[in-house]
């Protein structure tokens, strides 16, 4: 199983710079060869390593979350990886190997590796590994419920997790479930989301969560707002709550998109 990553570099001179990235009042669009060198930041605390920032809150715009692409150079990491203590974090892994700890606990993280980090717990992430490490970061401030327990941390992989067929459509879409979505502590999820060549959502979906999402394989069309827009490996859709929103697969093998959104608590007045 492959899984797509920003591409770095730099295009030529040749390339034409006029592309397909798209920002609107209710949606983004962020082509994998939008992600180059040049975009990505360096983050305190870290050391040889680099990310890229996908998504983060906007006010009136997508609220909710930030999103990175990270990519640790051989030896690089970090023993202070988050500095908000209220922040908790999904880690999937697209390419290399590295070092997980998690409240002393080590694991050995490899492609499809996924591992959610309460708010909270001491954590670090070291690449001891010969190649890049290359993972997704998503990152959200927890809201606290009272009587309802802070979820505890956990690493599982996409390999470990069978999804979960949708009703009524054949077994062309599942969906990749890491978290039991009646858990009530949890207050997002991250999903890996699969349609088979031809399989669909087959109405426009309008609702109140916000959404980011990376493609990790494969090709679609996409429908946006009004628009139907082509997407493929590497590139990433930030969805603004209400924004309808479709998919059609396209191409000859299947499409897979990690999926985050926002559940299980009440809106703030």
């Amino acid at each position: 199983m492959s899984y797509a990553f920003p591409p770095g570099g730099l295009p030529d001179q040749s390339v034409h710079p006029e592309g397909t990235a798209i920002f609107t009042e209710s949606y983004a669009v962020l082509p994998a060869v939008t992600q180059r060198d040049i975009v990505t930041s360096f983050l305190p605390e870290w050391t040889d390593t680099r990310a890229w920032i996908l998504a983060r809150p906007l006010s009136g715009f997508a609220e909710t979350f930030a999103q990175y692409a990270v990519e640790i150079a051989p030896g690089g990491g970090s023993d202070a990886p988050e500095p908000d203590q209220s922040a908790q974090a999904i880690l999937f892994v697209a390419a290399g190997e590295a070092t997980l700890t998690v409240d002393g606990n080590e694991h050995a993280l490899k492609p499809g590796s996924y591992a959610y980090i309460a708010p909270g717990d001491f954590w670090t992430l070291w690449n001891d590994g010969a190649a890049p490490f290359k993972c997704h970061w998503v990152r959200k401030a927890y809201s606290p419920v009272r009587n309802i327990e802070v979820p505890k941390s956990f690493v599982t992989s996409d390999k470990s997790v069978a999804p979960t067929p949708m009703p009524d459509c054949d077994g062309v879409w599942a969906t990749t479930r890491f978290v039991d979505p009646l858990d009530l502590r949890h207050d997002c999820h991250v999903n890996i989301v699969t349609f088979q060549p031809g399989g669909r959502i087959p109405f426009a979906e309008t609702h109140v969560m916000e959404h980011g999402l990376y493609v990790l394989q494969g090709t679609a069309e996409y429908l946006l707002n009004k628009d139907w827009v082509s997407v493929g490996p590497g590139d990433f859709m930030w969805l603004r709550a209400f924004c309808p929103q479709a998919c059609i697969a396209t191409g000859s093998e299947p499409f897979r998109y990690l999926l985050y959104k926002d559940v299980n608590r009440h809106v703030r007045l």
